[in-house]
């Protein structure tokens, strides 16, 4: 296979419309400033599952480091309103950079492929990396594999399965459950891979990557 890295995705403001990179820099964490924002309620983290009006904000990293939403600073009172407009009134904002602000592992790596088949807008299962050069559902086969993209190496250890996430239009935010069923029927309910950083470094739209197979033959050697 001739593998590239075909898109980058940040969301500094977990749950929120991310950004599109052309470079990133990639550490044990994931992507530098992804997801250092949660939105938060006095149960917990809330999210576009069921608050499907945040994915209608989008934040970026400012250069400083701190996210902007629709061009104002994270902490304005007016992204605060606009965020409680979508995820409630005691709705707030939390500046968190631990592990756990991921639901899983740092981050989501989908294919061309795997898209292709999904056939709808991939910014719906928002993928950090998406690798291009993968024929169909080859992903599935990936699980337990490794990622190498110039010296960074990351560890691909499961599909995702899938949340209602998916069901909502990134760009009219219109709901469609038909997609999340859809996804259980033809998918399993599995899309995109799980990832862990093992080398970290710099990655670029373009990069070539190498799969290195989990499975080893009689020789000994992994097999791309």
């Amino acid at each position: 296979m001739n593998l590239t890295v075909g898109a980058l995705w940040r969301y500094p403001v977990k749950t929120l419309g991310g950004e599109s990179l052309d470079v990133a820099e990639v550490t044990a964490d994931g992507i530098v400033g992804d997801r250092v924002v949660q939105v938060r309620g006095p149960e917990g983290v809330r999210t576009s599952r069921r608050h499907h009006n945040l994915l209608g904000l989008h934040a970026v990293l400012g250069p400083d480091g701190e996210p902007i939403v629709d061009g104002e600073p994270w902490t304005s009172p007016n992204v605060l309103e606009r965020v409680r407009a979508a995820a409630g009134i005691d709705a707030t904002l939390v500046r968190s950079e631990g592990f756990e602000r991921f639901d899983m592992l740092p981050l989501l790596v989908a294919t061309d492929g795997a898209i292709a088949e999904f056939g709808r807008d991939f910014r719906r299962l928002r993928p950090n990396i998406v690798i291009n050069g993968v024929e169909g559902m080859g992903e599935i086969e990936w699980p337990g594999s490794r990622l190498h993209i110039g010296e960074v190496v990351i560890d691909l250890e499961s599909l995702r399965t899938r949340c209602p996430m998916t069901t909502v239009d990134p760009d009219t935010l219109v709901v469609d459950r038909e997609v999340l069923l859809d996804i259980g029927r033809r998918f399993k309910g599995k899309l995109a891979l799980n990832a862990s950083v093992i080398q970290p470094g710099v990655i670029r739209v373009g990069d070539a990557a190498r799969l290195i197979t989990a499975q080893l033959p009689a020789d000994g050697t992994a097999t791309t």
